[in-house]
């Protein structure tokens, strides 16, 4: 099934980035800086591919660190000098935004992700999800639903389909996605809700089976990036944003499975 197209605000995020975007275009732009990230566990493969380009490219240093959305949130608040923040929805980066911890017009949506029910076992899981209406398993893996916007889908889709009650006592959660797909990856779970990035990150011949999840069983995992206040004059911070937003960063995000 498609993935939904959310178009970036262009002209809100250029308007707000103002003179630092005229400086990074002139022809001395600063380079070897570091920028601190805080990035969405499910996002953890092509960040690491994104970053490597983004050094080669522009001289700067991505500093990178991976866990739950809910998380970096309540670490932001409380003073992580994180100076990046690209999370797994769209609604924490807005809560920064008003509450002064991010700058106002720099956020923007750099993916849509793709929810999918995935087993280590090949065959395990077929094209339909039926394998949930039998629930012929022990132990279904998913986020914790409060911390982690793949989580959150998940629970939406099983309610969506009907089954919540009856897998209810089935279910075991990571603290992130990554920590789910593990779950999953070393047979403590059978089958598990994880991103679709995650499964394409594996080598072609251990990718198991997978459902691709349609996308109106779920909230759309509209993912957004946003400068933070901590990153306002680093102009590594700046140019990641905007290398975000580049032809080949957006190669990267679509070939593991999103939307950019």
């Amino acid at each position: 099934m498609p993935l939904r197209l959310l178009l970036p605000r262009r002209c809100a995020l250029a308007a707000a980035f103002g003179v630092m975007l005229t400086a990074l275009a002139g022809p001395n732009p600063a380079r070897g800086a570091e920028v601190s990230v805080a990035v969405a566990a499910n996002f953890t493969a092509p960040m690491q591919k994104i970053a490597q380009a983004f050094e080669k490219e522009s001289g700067h240093k991505a500093v990178l660190s991976f866990g739950a959305t809910g998380a970096f949130y309540a670490q932001i608040r409380n003073g992580a000098p994180f100076q990046v923040f690209l999370a797994a929805d769209a609604k924490t980066p807005e809560r920064l935004e008003q509450e002064g911890l991010a700058v106002a017009g720099t956020r923007f949506t750099y993916a849509t992700g793709q929810l999918a029910l995935w087993s280590a076992a090949p065959g395990r899981v077929d094209a339909q999800g039926e394998v949930l209406r039998a629930a012929s398993f022990e132990r279904l893996a998913i986020a914790n639903p409060k911390l982690a916007p793949y989580g959150a889908a998940a629970m939406q889709t099983l309610d969506k389909l009907g089954l919540l009650p009856a897998l209810q006592g089935k279910l075991v959660q990571g603290e992130n996605i990554a920590q789910t797909f593990q779950f999953v990856a070393s047979g403590n779970a059978a089958l598990g809700f994880v991103a679709l990035s995650q499964v394409r990150a594996r080598e072609p011949g251990a990718r198991g089976s997978a459902w691709l999840v349609p996308a109106e069983l779920h909230e759309p995992i509209r993912q957004d990036a946003v400068l933070l206040a901590a990153g306002r004059e680093n102009a590594a911070a700046t140019a990641l944003l905007l290398f975000l937003r580049g032809e080949s960063a957006r190669a990267v995000i679509r070939e593991f499975g999103y939307e950019p």
